[in-house]
């Protein structure tokens, strides 16, 4: 998979993946307790992983191809 194809569809996943937290704080989200859950310890850190890996992926694809 070439870089551009795979930082599309990073990006995208992370743009999809910040929709539920909009609703978690501008709706009524924060106040079901399963989708609460979901958002907070699914969501959350997936979208955190994907933000640092378009931010510093190329980084740490450099540092596991000299290894």
């Amino acid at each position: 998979m070439k870089a551009s194809t795979e930082r599309k569809i990073i990006r995208l996943l992370h743009i999809v993946l910040s929709i539920p937290i909009l609703g978690y704080i501008y709706g009524p989200l924060a106040t079901m307790p399963r989708q609460s859950m979901v958002v907070k310890w699914i969501i959350m850190p997936v979208l955190i992983l994907s933000g640092f890996w378009l931010w510093k992926g190329h980084l740490l694809r450099k540092r596991l191809r000299r290894w």
